[in-house]
């Protein structure tokens, strides 16, 4: 009987022969020397090399939005990126969005306007929130709704998510 634990001598040999990669990223401001493995994805290097564990793994598909991050400033889907293929880039997550000691103002509106419920996707919602201000496409609750609707939430947290970032782009607007 085989042992599903211990990996086939070809699946260890191939792994040996991959090995590892360096890159170099800035995350949340700090320059890092990083070794992964080349199928690491940014979200599994940030989550379980890093212990930066806002950033939240839903799908693991990029269907949901709870995985994101801003890469060099744009809003991407953390798990469909490897973080091999990100060498010299700059990652900011939900820690390094805000000051020290200050709440970023997105972080500040989401608590002002109940924009949360389980808080499950908040990280992904405030990120992608800050990508799509960065953007500056966004100016009405309509926009902000259609372009936000990559990040699911499953406690319906929308009309007040929308609210806080209506209130950070100083276009607040009722329904």
């Amino acid at each position: 009987m085989v042992d599903p634990t211990t990996p086939a001598p070809a699946a260890e040999r191939a792994s040996e022969r991959i090995g590892r990669a360096g890159v170099t990223l800035t995350i949340n401001g700090a320059e890092r020397g990083l070794v992964v493995e080349p199928w690491t994805t940014l979200l599994d290097l940030l989550r379980e090399q890093l212990d930066l564990t806002g950033t939240k793994k839903g799908c693991d598909h990029g269907q949901c939005g709870a995985c994101t991050v801003l890469l060099d400033g744009r809003r991407i889907n953390s798990c469909l990126k490897l973080a091999v293929s990100l060498d010299g880039s700059t990652v900011t997550t939900i820690e390094g969005l805000g000051e020290a000691g200050e709440l970023h103002p997105l972080q500040a509106a989401f608590i002002q306007h109940d924009a949360f419920q389980c808080g499950y996707c908040t990280p992904g919602q405030i990120c992608s929130a800050a990508g799509l201000i960065a953007e500056g496409r966004a100016h009405t609750r309509e926009e902000v709704r259609e372009q936000m609707s990559g990040n699911l939430c499953r406690c319906g947290a929308y009309t007040n998510i929308a609210d806080a970032v209506l209130e950070v782009l100083g276009t607040e607007q009722r329904p």
